[in-house]
């Protein structure tokens, strides 16, 4: 409909919108995270939810205890090798749609960490990331830019043809392999589906 004739019709009390922009417009307000955090960032997402920022104000009121009643993984501190496989676990748990934000430069990249050796070098090398938030850490304003970042992309997400969103084409996995512990680190040292590095050719 004619944007025009949407606002005069809107003058009269007449409010007019697509099942698309409707069906949109409840799951964007209301986005359930998981309780989750791993690290320094944990805090200032703990912080977000506190009564100065109150991100219950865009509609995630509930933190759920359970991944399955969850929609949304704040990854939210350093990704250890040995908590990369939980994280995944987590992640494939979580019914669709689903959604990940990566806090802060260790969740993204190692961050100051990246050259340790038990280090995972960033959570989207096995999970899809939707937001990512630099900084060490990030300030809850940040996370909150995040958040809306995320319902911007809610609300633009299409339920039909081939732009559709991620959960709803078929062929797209709902669960990812869960990396295991070898002999050399941690096998697959990386999920081809949702990471695949630049080659530098020399």
């Amino acid at each position: 409909m004619e944007q025009d004739l949407k606002a005069e019709l809107q003058k009269h009390g007449v409010f007019t919108t697509t099942f698309e922009e409707l069906y949109n417009w409840g799951r964007k307000n209301s986005v359930w995270p998981l309780t989750f955090g791993l690290a320094c960032c944990a805090i200032e997402m703990i912080a977000t939810t506190m009564a100065r920022y109150d991100l219950a104000r865009f509609g995630a009121e509930v933190f759920r205890a359970s991944p399955r009643q969850a929609d949304l993984i704040i990854v939210s501190g350093t990704v250890t090798k040995k908590m990369a496989p939980q994280v995944v676990r987590l992640y494939n748990q979580m019914p669709e749609p689903k959604y990940v934000i990566a806090m802060g430069a260790c969740a993204i990249s190692g961050g100051p960490f990246r050259d340790g050796y038990n280090v995972l070098k960033g959570i989207d090398r096995y999970i899809p990331v939707d937001v990512h938030i630099p900084g060490c850490p990030p300030r809850p304003e940040a996370l909150i830019d995040a958040f809306m970042a995320l319902q911007r992309k809610i609300a633009g997400q299409q339920l039909t043809g081939g732009a559709r969103a991620r959960h709803l084409k078929p062929e797209t996995p709902s669960e990812y392999p869960v990396p295991e512990h070898g002999e050399h680190g941690l096998e697959p040292t990386l999920n081809a589906e949702v990471w695949n590095p630049l080659r530098v050719i020399q």
